[in-house]
């Protein structure tokens, strides 16, 4: 890995990779879905769809066949706490690739004609997620358990809000946190630090450092206990959880890896049980998700309306078990080996790489290579895990929502 920092306060870093042909490269910006007012809900997703309308020197379609021409991809998204810009290229097509992003990020056209288009097509994406019951019950679930803070925003906003927008909205956003001080470039394949430099010193050298994007709040509290919102399904879905500390916090790791013994794969506690044994679920599964300034850990099932009680019952039983008992120094190590084989595997993609690089920066965290982070794997013990079992996993204090029949 290689860093250099431009003079508007872009962040560039690199990882030469000579074995590939192929070179994976982004661009971040610090703002997310979590930097939003209730008001302001989904302009953030919003301009990432509206910078593909068109630039001053590309049209849609221009925007769309520059890297597809090659048999490169160009995609973007939004997350609570960044937006990104991303191509997938052959080596040979990296200039290409940076002067189409640079000219996206820093160029868009922002035509009010485009956004009233636009807005037609994010408000489509909010009925298909209205119309996926497993990942709509994630966002009623996070707007209940965040409690009114900025975390339990759905990304894409509500039809109201995107509605609303004026296209100076997204104007005065993109000329406040499109700046240089919020910019993470970030480049993985066969590729020179030194050139690489070089280049976005051209494209992207001109861009003004702007001011940081504010700091997002910390949640003051969330809640416990249990909601359901009515709806007519084959399913019933519910989302269990309990809020953690940050990325920041060394237990990231430990509920890694309980995540992965509780319910992260076929062998895993919960599909065990609740699939194998009781046959209650096709899917249930264990996750987590950790933010700047806090994170979740906890559970989904998909079940038949008439055994969701019994499917809850029985994960709240396995809570009970895993807050008491914790795991044993058996499952410990096959969920080490688990994480561990994961990550080396994902080593393979330089698209994977590309994020695990630059996710260090945008975490606030010093680089640490793919053998530091094994070991850091392999460094927790039984009972540091145990202790995080018995501080999240207690059966009394987590969230539930379910969403299906009543």
């Amino acid at each position: 890995m290689r860093e250099a920092v431009l003079d508007n306060g872009i962040r560039v870093l690199t990882e030469r990779r000579p074995d590939v042909r192929s070179v994976a490269v982004g661009v971040w910006i610090a703002q997310g879905s979590a930097h939003e007012t209730p008001e302001s809900g989904g302009v953030s997703h919003l301009m990432e769809h509206l910078v593909f309308k068109g630039t001053g020197r590309r049209t849609a379609h221009e925007i769309a066949l520059s890297l597809e021409s090659l048999g490169g991809s160009l995609d973007a998204y939004t997350t609570r706490e960044h937006t990104s810009y991303q191509a997938h290229v052959l080596d040979e097509h990296l200039p290409v690739a940076l002067d189409v992003l640079a000219d996206l990020v820093l160029h868009p056209r922002l035509d009010p004609s485009d956004l009233e288009l636009e807005k037609d097509v994010v408000i489509e994406e909010i009925a298909g997620v209205e119309d996926t019951p497993d990942d709509m019950v994630f966002d009623l679930h996070g707007a209940k358990f965040w409690n009114g803070h900025a975390y339990g925003q759905p990304i894409l906003g509500t039809r109201e809000t995107v509605r609303a927008f004026e296209i100076d909205d997204l104007r005065s956003l993109h000329f406040e946190r499109y700046r240089g001080r919020n910019i993470v470039l970030g480049c993985v394949g066969n590729i020179e630090h030194d050139d690489v430099v070089s280049q976005l010193m051209e494209l992207f050298g001109g861009v003004g450092a702007g001011c940081t994007s504010p700091e997002i709040e910390e949640p003051a509290d969330t809640i416990s206990g249990r909601n359901s919102v009515v709806r007519d399904a084959a399913q019933a879905h519910l989302v269990i959880s309990h809020a953690t500390p940050s990325f920041a916090d060394p237990v990231r790791n430990a509920l890694i890896l309980i995540s992965g013994a509780f319910g992260g794969g076929m062998s895993s506690r919960l599909f065990q049980r609740i699939r194998e044994e009781l046959a209650l679920a096709y899917s249930v599964y264990a996750f987590q998700s950790f933010y700047s300034k806090a994170g979740m850990a906890g559970v989904y099932v998909g079940t038949r309306p008439e055994a969701s009680e019994k499917a809850l019952e029985g994960i709240l039983f396995e809570y009970g078990k895993l807050c008491e008992h914790g795991v044993t120094g058996e499952e410990l190590e096959q969920a080490k080996g688990h994480a561990k084989g994961r990550s080396i595997l994902a080593m393979e993609s330089t698209g994977a790489r590309l994020l695990r690089l630059v996710g260090f920066t945008l975490r606030g965290e010093p680089y640490r290579d793919l053998d530091e982070s094994l070991a850091r794997i392999e460094a927790v013990t039984l009972d540091e895990v145990n202790s995080a079992c018995q501080r999240f996993y207690n059966p009394a204090d987590q969230y539930t929502l379910t969403l299906g029949p009543a």
